[in-house]
């Protein structure tokens, strides 16, 4: 008897809720990127190191080494030299930060400014937080939110290593910020924790180690918990971007679409302008029942070379 576990059972699984979510013109190419090792993207540390410091400091990682032509200041090699680059003292002295390209398009949407106060509600291990401090340009604060103990001292290792002053981090379930924090930021970022559907390799057994749709579910309802209270602590006026690394629905569009409806009339999905990836509008229904009427603003990114799949949606909260 096939147990609930075993990696065919999961992929079936898988591929089917895939073909429910992706269009089948753009099938193939989703089917053959994730199962092919993606280029590993970085990008370097303007205020630490010039690039000729940098690929001096990359070392034996520099081999094959390409700007990311949409993104000045990024780079990708290829996978195979991801433990060379992960190792290099360019990374381990902080001149550059290894994240994939996805990871730039919430903060991107999110369009933080410099002299506000924003909060990132999910940050570690802090990439995203690094970004919307660079974005700012050292101007304003930024509190970064983690409930998780080991990945909190990644992120507060990560922020030191590269100087974030700007930013108080919080050891703190953030499903209670809304509540402590009412209207108090300008701009929240929640890349939400998820079931990391984006980061399965068919190819891969090990990948489906911790997927399973009743992982989704679970992971379903901590998000609703986290953009409820999002949209709590953001100020009238103000910017909250839900984001995840999940293909599923019941991780994008239901989340969004059943906490804009404790807000009956103070939210509005705006469009997520970003067109230098491959990506698709939001699914304007799920499992047999509608989602919310502006649901088609948000965005599904589909994974590429350099992209992993992402959820991207801006809200803003009117009053």
């Amino acid at each position: 008897m096939t147990r609930p576990s075993d990696p065919d059972q999961l992929r079936a699984q898988f591929l089917q809720r895939l073909n429910e979510v992706v269009p089948a013109a753009r099938l193939d190419g989703v089917l053959a990127a994730l199962r092919e090792p993606s280029r590993v993207t970085f990008r370097r540390i303007a205020s630490r190191a010039t690039e000729e410091a940098m690929c001096a400091a990359l070392g034996a990682a520099a081999a094959g080494i390409a700007p990311v032509s949409a993104f000045p200041g990024w780079y990708s090699v290829p996978f195979a030299a991801r433990e060379a680059l992960t190792r290099s003292p360019a990374a381990e002295d902080g001149l550059i930060y290894v994240q994939n390209l996805s990871s730039l398009l919430p903060v991107l949407a999110l369009d933080p400014q410099p002299g506000e106060e924003n909060l990132d509600l999910a940050a570690a291990p802090g990439g995203k937080t690094l970004l919307m401090a660079e974005r700012m340009r050292g101007e304003g604060r930024i509190a970064a939110v983690e409930a998780v103990k080991p990945r909190f001292f990644r992120l507060r290792a990560n922020l030191g290593r590269h100087a974030a002053s700007m930013v108080d981090t919080y050891l703190k379930d953030g499903r209670r910020v809304g509540r402590q924090c009412p209207g108090r930021f300008d701009r929240v970022l929640l890349d939400a924790p998820c079931s990391s559907e984006a980061r399965i390799r068919l190819d891969d057994p090990e990948t489906f180690a911790h997927w399973s749709p009743r992982k989704v579910k679970e992971m379903q309802r901590k998000q609703k918990g986290l953009l409820r209270s999002a949209l709590e602590a953001v100020r009238p006026g103000g910017i909250v971007v839900y984001s995840t690394c999940s293909f599923a629905p019941e991780e994008n569009e239901e989340v969004v679409s059943s906490q804009l409806q404790r807000f009956p009339g103070a939210t509005r999905i705006e469009p997520v302008d970003l067109d230098v990836c491959d990506a698709l509008p939001g699914l304007p229904e799920s499992n047999g029942r509608p989602q919310h009427a502006e649901i088609g603003n948000a965005l599904r990114v589909l994974p590429d070379e350099l992209f992993d799949g992402f959820f991207v949606c801006r809200i803003r909260r009117l009053d």
